[in-house]
């Protein structure tokens, strides 16, 4: 994955979260409401981009933090600025760079990718909890899906593969999933079984 797609995904998020009319609606799936999940997501794609310019040692000495004040918009502007900080971070960095992660020692792309995801799966979220009709780009689901869930079956429809992969659906003839995580170090590096 590519910053260009990045942005894409944080258009694709704003498109749908910019005109909710209330930031305290409820979002039961994170329980949280829609101005929190906006500013988890944004707390994300900074960490994602202060980890990747760290390296690989862990370096979280300090926490991100929402000001109770700030209201749907103003977060929303701050996501579209931490998704445009990500990645530049990741246009910039060198080939084989690598950064921290819970989950593993992701390259570039695999930081956009899971700054994608979580534009995408939690905007996912928001338009569950209030009844809109949104589904991410089927080709931005597809490069996600591709790079950090690599045992997701390759015919399956790229929106309802992630949100498979991140718990929140099912897949016909595929087992649901009791807990889940990704792949986010490079995918030669994955040993072909499915987390569990």
């Amino acid at each position: 994955m590519t910053g260009a797609q990045l942005r894409r995904a944080a258009a694709a998020a704003r498109a749908l979260l910019a005109p909710v009319p209330d930031g305290t609606a409820r979002v039961p799936a994170m329980a949280d409401d829609v101005a929190g999940l906006v500013a988890h997501v944004t707390g994300c794609l900074v960490r994602y981009a202060h980890d990747l310019a760290a390296g690989p040692e862990r370096t979280d000495g300090f926490t991100l933090g929402r000001r109770p004040e700030a209201d749907l918009p103003e977060l929303l502007r701050q996501q579209a600025a931490a998704a445009e900080v990500l990645a530049r971070t990741v246009d910039g960095a060198h080939p084989g760079e690598r950064g921290w992660h819970d989950w593993g020692r992701p390259d570039a792309s695999g930081f956009a990718a899971m700054g994608a995801a979580e534009l995408l799966v939690h905007t996912g979220d928001v338009a569950d909890a209030l009844g809109l009709d949104w589904a991410p780009p089927a080709d931005l689901a597809d490069v996600v899906v591709v790079r950090l869930f690599p045992w997701v079956p390759p015919d399956a429809e790229p929106a309802a593969a992630l949100r498979w992969a991140t718990g929140r659906g099912a897949l016909p003839g595929v087992e649901p999933l009791a807990s889940w995580r990704w792949h986010c170090a490079p995918l030669e590096e994955w040993d072909g079984t499915r987390p569990g």
